[in-house]
């Protein structure tokens, strides 16, 4: 009788997850950074009285998840370190050349997660993010802003991310002490992430 009833149990299990929906089934699948409606900034403190602002134009990535159960297995992502755009053509050429992100020695800068765990406003990711050569462990606090599909038959996701990271840890300890006695570059940089995602289809 208990064979029976173990038997029973089973074969309903079974009949429950073949007539699931398939978006109600866990799944880990590879979503691709879509970078025509992603945005990665920065922000660091110039001449102690105002903030600059930048952006890197040229990126790719790939995010390993299960979006249905908010699980995350990989995050990396690829920056063209040339790429970087403050809307100034003399300021972004500084920034190319050897007193900051030295794009002919290092043209690139990766992200990999390491781990990361749900808080209260989101989730917190511990990742490895080398840039000129250097490979430090940075935090970013972040929200996964749920799934939607688009008028293309795309599935898209999206995240926010915000940290903050020394640029002297990565090598570029360039600055200048004004008259004042204050530096032009702050040395703490803040990073905003607005990130979109599109499921890659299957063959």
């Amino acid at each position: 009788m208990r064979r029976r009833a173990i038997w029973g149990v089973s074969l309903l299990i079974g009949v429950l997850a073949v007539s699931l929906p398939v978006g109600a089934r866990a799944e880990m699948a590879r979503w691709d950074l879509d970078p025509d409606h992603s945005i990665i900034e920065f922000r660091v403190a110039h001449m102690v009285v105002s903030k600059t602002a930048g952006r890197f134009m040229d990126y790719s990535g790939v995010v390993e998840m299960d979006a249905d159960a908010h699980r995350f297995k990989t995050i990396e992502a690829t920056i063209n370190t040339a790429s970087v755009n403050t809307n100034h053509e003399k300021r972004d050429a500084h920034l190319r050349n050897v007193d900051f992100f030295d794009v002919e020695k290092y043209p690139a800068m990766t992200y990999k997660l390491k781990s990361y765990k749900k808080t209260d406003e989101g989730y917190q990711a511990l990742g490895d993010l080398t840039l000129r050569g250097v490979t430090k462990e940075i935090t970013l606090a972040g929200t996964f802003n749920g799934v939607t599909k688009d008028p293309w038959g795309n599935t898209r996701a999206g995240f926010t991310g915000e940290g903050t990271i020394n640029r002297k840890d990565f090598g570029m300890v360039w600055n200048k002490t004004l008259d004042s006695g204050g530096l032009v570059v702050g040395d703490e940089v803040q990073i905003r992430l607005d990130i979109e995602c599109i499921k890659a289809k299957k063959p």
